[in-house]
């Protein structure tokens, strides 16, 4: 069996963090402009309502196709190795990336441009799709088992890195254009940008080594009858599958409301300036890129589980609070940034910073790339696709209140914080696993 050359952690941990970070960063661009650029250039011009809805859909479009990148990656990452795939889905983001900044507007080509804008979601959403659990299992696997949680969490850092580029990137385009510059040409430049990151993070990945686990793993299955990962999952997995599914809800809702909601909501019903509302995002982004290591490291000293539970919790509980505060106090634009980087940045970082972990403790390296990848995904079709536009009609509902959606947080916090007690409890209360061990619940 060939081994990782020494000093391979090092590397894979650092591969890891920028490639994820170039693959959210593609990702959010969408998102950072949904409510801003797109409503207005690529669908027929009408109600501000219902074209941000349609605006909104698309960027739901493009979970419904990651439950598939899951699948197709999940199952060759875990057959034929991490390393091939994590270059694979680089690839695939980044050029959907790319065309989607040379898309004309409607005006231009008619319904073609929201169709090419489809189009380019879903290759984004199969690309994600098989992106996370590689990133994650390359430095899960390559450290040692009582540091495992505090290096799975540094792949995720590359969500908040990501969304800090993409959102910085169409700050600082607003900041020194003119709006009619803007709309016109500049937000198309930090799409056109996700080309020139992914040739270095392709160069980066491929000078990493295969993780042991998986070397091992091979070895073990190398005499044995050929199996399809997805279909041992599930005949060995169900219920924690489902179980994984159910705690990561509150990661998709949270983020999606705090993270993309938010800036349509500050800017369309609170009339915050558009620049003032990315600040409060750039801020939690940048909060979060170190609570996320640091709960990590919570997390391998105290319960992985156990501190996913309370990150749960608290997000769910805060909803209320800083919606309060940001609609009571419009005019205090330090009370809004404090509404959103204390919650985003610090207890959300909780939940995102030991998932990864948690998640990888559950299922055994033969399989475990596929079952991390489908529990997250399948899970992000309803928490993350389906929260903008949730939250956009219950916002309508109320006449721009945003009771309804702090009550759809908080029921969601509590449902994951129930999953991951329940996980926590299954591993006997030390909220992780001994190294090799999985669980099994039919």
């Amino acid at each position: 069996m060939q081994q990782p050359a020494s000093g391979n952690l090092r590397r894979v941990t650092v591969s890891s963090l920028f490639g994820s970070t170039i693959e959210w960063y593609d990702f959010f661009l969408y998102g950072t402009v949904a409510g801003m650029v797109f409503n207005k250039l690529y669908f027929p011009e009408g109600d501000p309502f219902i074209t941000t809805l349609l605006s909104y859909g698309v960027f739901a479009i493009g979970f419904l196709t990651r439950p598939l990148g899951a699948i197709i990656f999940g199952h060759f990452g875990d057959t034929l190795g991490r390393k091939k795939m994590l270059i694979l889905t680089l690839v695939i983001m980044g050029g959907a990336t790319v065309f989607i900044g040379l898309i004309p507007s409607y005006h231009q080509i008619g319904l073609w441009a929201p169709c090419l804008l489809v189009l380019c979601r879903l290759i984004q959403g199969i690309g994600l799709g098989g992106e996370w659990g590689g990133a994650i299992l390359m430095t899960y696997e390559s450290a040692p088992e009582k540091h495992r949680a505090f290096f799975a969490s540094i792949p995720q850092i590359g969500m908040s890195l990501g969304l800090l580029l993409a959102s910085g990137a169409i700050g600082l385009a607003s900041l020194l254009l003119t709006d009619e510059a803007f709309m016109s040409w500049g937000w198309r430049v930090p799409f056109l940008l996700s080309g020139v990151f992914v040739i270095i993070g392709t160069y980066i990945r491929n000078n990493v080594a295969e993780t042991e686990d998986f070397l091992r793993a091979k070895e073990a299955q190398k005499d044995k009858p050929k199996r399809i990962p997805l279909v041992e999952l599930f005949r060995k997995h169900t219920g924690l599958v489902f179980t994984c599914m159910g705690m990561r809800l509150i990661d998709g809702v949270f983020f999606n409301i705090f993270g993309v909601f938010s800036l349509t909501w500050l800017t369309q019903t609170l009339d915050i300036p558009r620049g003032q509302a990315i600040v409060a995002i750039l801020a939690s982004a940048f909060v979060m890129s170190f609570f996320i290591p640091f709960w990590g490291y919570m997390a391998d000293r105290y319960g992985r589980a156990k501190i996913f539970a309370m990150g749960a919790t608290l997000s769910g509980l805060s909803a209320f609070p800083a919606f309060a505060l940001m609609h009571g106090h419009a005019d205090n634009i330090w009370i809004i940034w404090a509404s959103i980087v204390i919650p985003f940045g610090i207890f959300h970082a909780a939940v995102f910073g030991t998932l990864s972990s948690v998640y990888s403790d559950c299922f055994d390296a033969s399989i475990r790339y596929t079952g991390i990848s489908f529990a997250y995904q399948i899970s992000g079709v309803f928490a993350g696709g389906l929260t903008p536009v949730l939250a956009t009609i219950f916002s309508e509902m109320l006449g721009g209140k945003p009771w309804l959606i702090c009550a759809y947080v908080l029921i969601i916090g509590l449902i994951s914080a129930a999953c991951a007690l329940y996980l926590w409890r299954r591993t006997h209360g030390a909220g992780r696993l001994a190294m090799g061990q999985t669980l099994t619940m039919k």
